[in-house]
């Protein structure tokens, strides 16, 4: 797996001071997206266990407040199975502190439908690591620059662990309206 940047100090991908992993790597490509090079799987840097100890250097300060995960895509198969071992060890040692993930697939359209491109092996284990899930591919015609941590007026803001509770899709309650 390759990354794009790694954001030590992020305010605006999810609530409170981040960590932010721009993965690289996505197939959906939407027009109008804010980082089409991330596109490529290979751009970037390689992810290796140096890039692991720096994330969990930032996540050791006491004033952050969670990891971000984007791109690129993070449920691209490809890179599945590197983040659900970070997102494992980062649960385990950061239980406090959240994960956001920003994601083109939806989720129960396509991660949670068998046989769909972007459901793997470790999507599962991945999504139970995931407390915030931004879903839904950007779209030009609904953009929307008002939004909260989100691009287009399609894109939905998921408390995944309500989610969970309720066996059903909730919304966050933070989010602005």
């Amino acid at each position: 797996m390759h990354y794009g940047e790694l954001k030590k100090c992020d305010i605006a991908n999810g609530t409170g001071v981040r960590v932010t992993l721009f993965v690289s790597g996505c197939t959906n490509r939407c027009p109008g997206c804010f980082q089409p090079q991330t596109w490529d799987f290979c751009y970037g840097r390689p992810y290796t266990a140096d890039t692991e100890a720096e994330i969990f250097a930032e996540l050791d300060k006491s004033y952050v407040d969670g990891l971000t995960l984007l791109g690129g895509e993070p449920f691209e198969p490809a890179n599945q199975s590197v983040l659900t071992a970070l997102l494992r060890k980062v649960k385990a040692r950061y239980p406090t502190k959240t994960v956001w993930c920003f994601t083109g697939f939806r989720l129960g359209e396509e991660l949670c439908t068998e046989g769909s491109y972007p459901r793997t092996e470790h999507t599962d284990e991945m999504l139970s690591h995931i407390d915030i899930l931004v879903d839904g591919r950007f779209r030009q015609e609904e953009k929307d620059i008002s939004l909260q941590f989100r691009g287009s007026r399609n894109q939905r803001i998921i408390d995944m662990n309500a989610t969970r509770s309720a066996g059903e899709i909730v919304i966050w309650e933070k989010l602005r309206r």
